[in-house]
C-alpha cells in the first residue's frame, strides 16, 4: 500500500492520523515500509498492523514512543511479533467487516444539551466560568462535549459547575508549564518538528491525567480508611 492507502486504513480508527505522523513515526523507528525504486513507500500488512499497535498503545496507555519501541523488539525478539501484530490489526479475509463508530467532532448547543442532560442554565454557568467554549459559529468540539459529559456526572453527586473553578486554574497552570516544552516545536515549519510537539502534547496529557487519577486514588483511600 501507499502512504495514502495506509492513511485512508487508519483514519476510521485513529482520526488524527496525518500523513506527517506516519512520516514521524517511521523515522522514530516504529516501522521500516519498503522503498521502490523511485523511493515511493510500501507498507506491507504488518506494517500497518505495527502501526496499529503503536496507535493504540498511545491512545489507550498514553505510553512514550521509547516504551512502545522497546515492546516491539521484546515480541520480536520472542519470535511472536507477526502473530501478536496481526491480531491488533491484520485482517482476516473470511471475518465480516467490524462496524466502526466514528466519535463525532461537533455538536450544536441543543445537540450538547441532549447529549449531556445538562441544563441550558448551567450551560451558560461553564462558559462563564470558562471550562467550555463555543467556537465560532456555534458549535462544540469533542473537548466541550466530554467536558460538559464530566460536569453532568459530578452534577448529579452534589457537585456544582462553581465548585470547578479549581480544575480550570489547574488545567491552566499545567498548560502554561507544558507549552515552554511543545511551543518551540511547534513553532518549526518543519513537519516531522511538528508532528513531534503532537505527540509529546498528547503524551504529557495522558501522563497527567494518570498522576491525577493516582493522586485522587491515594487520597480518598486515606479517607476509607478513617
Amino acid at each position: 500500500m501507499s502512504i495514502g492507502e495506509v492513511l485512508s486504513e487508519l483514519r476510521p480508527e485513529f482520526p488524527d492520523t496525518t500523513i506527517s505522523k506516519l512520516r514521524f513515526l517511521e523515522a522514530e523507528g516504529l516501522v521500516e515500509p519498503e522503498r521502490t525504486a523511485s523511493g515511493y513507500r510500501k507498507y506491507s500488512w504488518d506494517d500497518v498492523a505495527r502501526l496499529r499497535f503503536v496507535l493504540t498503545a498511545q491512545r489507550d496507555q498514553y505510553l512514550p514512543l521509547r516504551v512502545i519501541r522497546a515492546q516491539l523488539a521484546e515480541l520480536e525478539a520472542a519470535g511472536s511479533a507477526p502473530v501478536a501484530l496481526r491480531l491488533v490489526g491484520a485482517p482476516d479475509p473470511d471475518a465480516p467487516a467490524p462496524a466502526i463508530e466514528v466519535a463525532d467532532t461537533r455538536c450544536s448547543r441543543t445537540e450538547l444539551l441532549e447529549r449531556t442532560g445538562l441544563a441550558d442554565s448551567a450551560l451558560a454557568e461553564i462558559e462563564r466560568l470558562g471550562l467550555i467554549t463555543c467556537r465560532s459559529p456555534g458549535w462544540y468540539d469533542e473537548d466541550a462535549l466530554a467536558i460538559a459529559q464530566a460536569v453532568a456526572g459530578l452534577a448529579r453527586h452534589g457537585i456544582e459547575p462553581r465548585h470547578l473553578r479549581a480544575f480550570r486554574a489547574s488545567a491552566d497552570r499545567e498548560v502554561g508549564l507544558y507549552a515552554q516544552l511543545i511551543a518551540p516545536l511547534a513553532r518549526q515549519r518543519d513537519p516531522a518538528a511538528r508532528a513531534r510537539a503532537a505527540e509529546t502534547a498528547h503524551e504529557l496529557a495522558g501522563l497527567s491525567q494518570a498522576l491525577h487519577a493516582a493522586l485522587l486514588r491515594a487520597g480518598l483511600r486515606d479517607v476509607l480508611e478513617r
